[in-house]
């Protein structure tokens, strides 16, 4: 079998493809690719039986790189690999659709192969898939506190500020978080999600602690807690037409 690798983490493609030379015989890695516009050119390119395609990565999901394709030219199949926890592994056995949770295990990587190989057709239900982790995937994040991992509640998010290399959480109850994430790693992460929309080059907000638009003095936003937010001009269109979707 021929197959590619894409991964935004040049360590983890480095690993995988160890894993799959050692323990895999019958697999020959045919590409290595950071991206998924990069995964797609591969594909053309290789024509692969199998591709092991991690979910998150910046710019684009994994779960988008069957948009690249017509139907009639998806001739591979795909094994996900992702970081994520129960609460969204738990759409990918609702799929029936293989995944490996990372670090990967090498047994485990063998099996998902096996299985893979023994499947007689591409019709794995990645449609079903997209549509479980639209609906699960944002309910929950993980951010690094010290030697932690907080689980936040994304619904209690008020907004998230950033400064430099760091961001600051605002939550419900005045609970306020510090982390050393930039804000474009949160808008990656957040921001295809409806509620979440980036008004500034410092803020991201949840629309659903939004009461007004004032549109003196450059533009703000004023939220339930009183507090007002910066909102470039050039946002303003996209939180109007972001809450009147999520109202509706």
């Amino acid at each position: 079998m021929k197959a590619i690798i894409i991964d935004d983490e040049k360590r983890a493609r480095l690993n995988l493809s160890l894993l799959v030379d050692e323990y895999c015989k019958n697999v020959e890695v045919v590409a290595e690719c950071e991206n998924l516009p990069e995964g797609v050119k591969a594909i053309r390119k290789h024509q692969p039986d199998l591709v092991l395609l991690d979910i998150e990565m910046p710019g684009h999901s994994g779960l988008e790189l069957l948009d690249f394709f017509d139907e009639n030219e998806v001739k591979f199949k795909i094994i996900f690999t992702t970081a994520y926890h129960e609460y969204a592994i738990q759409a990918f056995k609702f799929s029936a659709v293989d995944y490996l949770l990372k670090p990967i295990n090498p047994e485990e990587l063998a099996n998902a192969i096996s299985r893979v190989e023994k499947q007689k057709s591409n019709d794995q239900n990645y449609s079903l898939l997209k549509e479980t982790m639209k609906q699960d995937i944002h309910h929950k994040i993980a951010v690094p506190s010290g030697n932690s991992i907080l689980f936040l509640e994304s619904e209690n998010i008020i907004f998230i500020k950033g400064d430099g290399a760091y961001s600051e959480i605002k939550c419900t109850n005045d609970i306020k978080h510090v982390v050393s994430r930039n804000l474009k790693n949160f808008e990656d992460i957040l921001c295809s999600n409806p509620n979440f929309v980036r008004i500034h080059k410092s803020y991201i907000v949840n629309v659903n602690f939004v009461t007004a638009l004032n549109k003196s003095d450059g533009g703000n936003l004023v939220l339930k807690n009183g507090l007002q937010l910066p909102i470039s001009s050039d946002k303003v269109q996209t939180i109007l037409d972001q809450i009147q979707i999520v109202k509706r």
